[in-house]
């Protein structure tokens, strides 16, 4: 009976050492003489140190000497390497499993600690899912340069199907609020990597004021104003309702202190780095804002914005408010309603879209968008947002777009 001499087997080639040029090309040199199939191969790089892994097919007649040769390039190469059989068996039931779904959970803070890290690992293990890879999108910290702007953010490939992913969302949630870390749990399809219409709440999302605040503070009625603003924006009262309010007691206010407050809007930490990639990407960029046009239009000339729309006050004959508004009132169902205007205009799904905001008149957005996002905001928000960003700046978002600052020929610090 003659011997069959073509039998395949599997062996995973981990090779663990210093990091160096040309140590992958001299292992797949001697792999491509035996004419061995890569089934898998995975390699991170930690502090210089290199851990690769390469599942290879090869004839067993072959594999002996396959290995005998790693092993002689490993010595010279000061590297330690290992061998494991893999069976058909496990090798199909590896293969079986790859057809699961796939969800990106994006980790950031000022910085990252174990204990932060290890919380987050256990709802992920708590739901059953699987960490296939974990790479940092942020620049390496210095250790000396102490720099108040520095953020730390990790992102973990995750596969499986949770089993509850409500109860996922909720205890990441509520890690985030006791741990002072932001999440973002998405599933890892094509409409992730190709998001493309952005659209932000103005005030105390793109700016760190409420700019109705600021012109009632002129107008000598700051207190009445700000009080009503902080109760709509907690969703006390309808947000029509307050901000007719609002207007009225602004009658009489010259219309020229818009400009001084526009010259000096305070702009949000991390707003313009995000502006200019987003720029620079293609992204189409809308403000959706219950204040006043003439700021979105200020911050349209700054930005380079492609959309605004919010209230516009009405002026009289002298130049002075009247205490009203003209046109619809962008409400919180308005603001929903024109992120699905701009995406049909722009031929993007609505998958593709993101919104970003602090108010409970952003809910309506943040929910409709593919990927909505509650910054620095009101607890109302935090509570019904899917994601949210409460450690760092607004340049965070880049974080759960999947940029990295090497992308962008950074080092995480602004």
């Amino acid at each position: 009976m003659t011997q069959n001499t073509n039998r395949e087997e599997q062996i995973l080639v981990s090779i663990t050492g210093q990091d160096r040029p040309g140590l992958t090309a001299s292992v797949m040199a001697i792999l491509a003489r035996y004419d061995a199939e890569i089934l898998d191969i995975g390699q991170a790089d930690i502090h210089s140190t290199l851990s690769l892994g390469i599942l290879i097919r090869t004839n067993e007649v072959n594999s002996g000497q396959v290995m005998k040769e790693l092993l002689f390039k490993a010595t010279e190469l000061n590297v330690n390497i290992g061998f494991s059989p893999i069976s058909d068996e496990e090798y199909e039931d590896w293969v079986s499993r790859q057809g699961k779904h796939r969800y990106i959970l994006t980790l950031i803070g000022r910085s990252l600690s174990a204990r932060q890290i290890a919380a987050a690992t256990e709802v992920v293990a708590s739901q059953g899912l699987n960490i296939d890879s974990i790479i940092r999108l942020t620049g390496r910290k210095s250790i000396k340069d102490v720099n108040k702007k520095v953020r730390a953010c990790i992102e973990l490939s995750l596969r499986g199907t949770p089993a509850d992913r409500s109860q996922m969302q909720a205890d990441l949630m509520r890690i985030a609020s006791q741990m002072d870390i932001d999440f973002s749990f998405q599933r890892d399809d094509m409409f992730r990597r190709m998001r493309r219409l952005i659209c932000f709440d103005m005030d105390s999302t793109l700016i760190q004021t409420e700019c109705i605040d600021e012109l009632a503070e002129r107008a000598g009625v700051g207190d009445q104003v700000k009080a009503i603003t902080e109760s709509a924006m907690r969703g006390e009262i309808d947000f029509k309702e307050s901000f007719t309010q609002r207007v009225k007691l602004l009658k009489g206010l010259d219309v020229s202190v818009m400009q001084e407050i526009a010259e000096n809007l305070p702009i949000t930490e991390g707003a313009e780095r995000l502006m200019s990639v987003l720029k620079r990407c293609g992204y189409k960029i809308a403000i959706l804002s219950g204040g006043f046009t003439y700021f979105g239009e200020y911050l349209q000339r700054k930005f380079g914005i492609d959309y605004v729309y919010a209230n516009e006050l009405e002026v009289d004959e002298d130049g002075k408010l009247t205490g009203r508004y003209v046109g619809e009132i962008v409400d919180g169902h308005r603001k929903a309603e024109l992120l699905k205007l701009i995406a049909q205009v722009e031929k993007v799904n609505l998958a593709q879209t993101i919104a970003v905001g602090d108010g409970a008149n952003d809910l309506p957005m943040l929910s409709e968008a593919g990927l909505g996002i509650a910054f620095h905001a009101k607890p109302r928000v935090v509570a019904n947002a899917k994601q949210s960003i409460n450690t760092i700046g607004l340049d965070g978002v880049l974080y759960f777009l999947g940029f990295k600052d090497s992308y962008l020929g950074e080092q995480g610090r602004m």
